[in-house]
């Protein structure tokens, strides 16, 4: 996949260190992945849950951080919308 949105992680790792590790293995994962379907994504991930118009949630480092994106599965592009705690994605307008 074509990733859009790595300074998110960035950002989010500054003020999370200890997420950053987990974020960025999972990030080489994507760039590396080839989801042609949410079900192929479900396969990979059980816990991932699936939004309307192509947005999946990932639960990251045994469910402590979110990360939303956007995928165009034609296109292999997956956009990171939004990394946050557990907590702040409690309070997240999706």
């Amino acid at each position: 996949m074509n990733v859009v949105g790595r300074q998110r992680i960035e950002d989010f790792g500054a003020r999370f260190p200890e997420a950053l590790r987990r974020l960025t293995a999972w990030l080489v994962e994507a760039e590396h992945a080839r989801w042609e379907t949410p079900k192929d994504i479900k396969e990979r991930y059980a816990s991932v849950s699936f939004l309307a118009d192509n947005r999946v949630v990932f639960n990251i480092g045994g469910n402590r951080f979110r990360l939303v994106a956007k995928i165009a599965y034609r296109m292999q592009t997956l956009i990171i919308e939004r990394v946050g705690t557990h907590a702040e994605y409690d309070t997240w307008e999706l």
